[in-house]
């Protein structure tokens, strides 16, 4: 599933192609996603309008429309936007359609159908359910240290599945969680309530700094992920310790395990990650 990295790639990516133009049509071929896409609501709140800014929420792209309307598109396990001229020929999966005025189309591609596609009306985003539990970004200055301390005391939970909570941080992932983990020094099984400030303050740096340097590399392409320019990510070639079980770490040498930790692959160096 795309994670943090690879949308803020789309995002970026999308933006320079679609802001300032307007959709002028909406062509829905099957409404069956992980959320019944409503035909009628897209088109009502899309046609006619501009798009005038693409941000990211957590894993969620908000393109934003003219009078504060917005899209919600989330890309699910394989989700991905194409941008093609107009009249080329459809593939199998392309699901939702956005004809723009500039002629071209944005494609909404999904064979697995767990994406969404959804409309919000302005004012809707602050109290829509996919939206408004959400926890800080991990990007910038609302990553607190001192915020997490505090709310991790007393949590018996394992410190790896604290970051995949998105009530707490958004977007990190299982790929990143392992690999700020690695950078951190720190055991993905530890209570997170044992860590101190000083070690959150550490994990913050990681946190920060690998996804800044995953996103500066596109993403990682572990399988079928593309930007709308068609790009693939290569900060695979970076990974520390994710999808590398048995092979030697690069800070002490010793072998990269692999354990199953809450349904999610960990892996992790047991010697400079101590419990």
């Amino acid at each position: 599933m795309p994670e943090l990295p690879e949308v803020e790639t789309v995002r970026r990516s999308l933006a320079r192609h679609v802001v300032g133009k307007a959709i002028a049509a909406v062509v829905v071929r099957d409404r069956r996603l992980r959320e019944i896409v409503a035909p009628r609501r897209l088109k009502r709140i899309a046609i006619g309008r501009r798009i005038v800014a693409v941000r990211r929420r957590a894993k969620y792209l908000l393109v934003d429309l003219e009078a504060g309307a917005s899209l919600l598109l989330h890309l699910g396990m394989s989700g991905r936007l194409r941008l093609a001229p107009k009249g080329e020929r459809r593939r199998t999966h392309d699901h939702v359609i956005f004809g723009l005025d500039d002629g071209r189309e944005l494609l909404f591609n999904d064979p697995r159908r767990f994406g969404r596609v959804v409309a919000l009306e302005a004012g809707d985003e602050p109290t829509h359910p996919l939206l408004r539990a959400l926890g800080v970004e991990p990007l910038g200055g609302d990553l607190d240290p001192r915020r997490l301390w505090a709310v991790s005391q007393r949590r018996r939970r394992p410190l790896k599945t604290f970051l995949l909570d998105s009530h707490f941080i958004v977007g990190i992932g299982n790929i990143y969680a392992c690999e700020a983990l690695a950078r951190a020094r720190l055991s993905p099984f530890r209570p997170v309530g044992s860590l101190s400030l000083g070690e959150w303050r550490t994990l913050a740096r990681a946190i920060r700094a690998t996804l800044t340097r995953a996103v500066a590399d596109g993403g990682t392409t572990l399988k079928d992920f593309f930007d709308p320019d068609g790009n693939t990510g290569y900060f695979a070639t970076r990974l520390a310790v994710y999808g590398r079980a048995g092979a030697a770490c690069g800070r002490c040498g010793g072998p990269i395990r692999r354990l199953v930790q809450a349904g999610r692959a960990t892996f992790f160096c047991p010697h400079c990650q101590r419990r």
